[in-house]
């Protein structure tokens, strides 16, 4: 199983994993999302798939802006920084 950020859906690989505030891996998410044992900017899913679409149009198979956000806002629910 791959294993994804559960912020920004990023899929990581072994250098991508976020850091506990001892320093440890964070299996849960990636170096962007959760740099130093807390999230590196509290913002709303919303916000998280706007700052997301440029990279999603250069790694998936979306063309669009448009299309990217769609598919993030059916995602990013599932992820379990986002679930309510």
């Amino acid at each position: 199983m791959n294993a994804i950020c559960q912020s920004c859906g990023m899929h990581l690989g072994p250098n991508d994993y976020g850091k506990n505030k001892d320093g440890s891996r964070n299996e849960d998410y990636c170096k962007y999302c959760f740099p130093n044992g807390s999230f590196g900017k509290d913002e709303t899913m919303e916000e998280m798939i706007e700052s997301c679409i440029p990279f999603r149009l250069n790694e998936t198979d979306c063309k669009t802006p448009e299309e990217a956000r769609k598919k993030m806002l059916e995602y990013f629910p599932s992820l379990k920084r986002w679930q309510k």
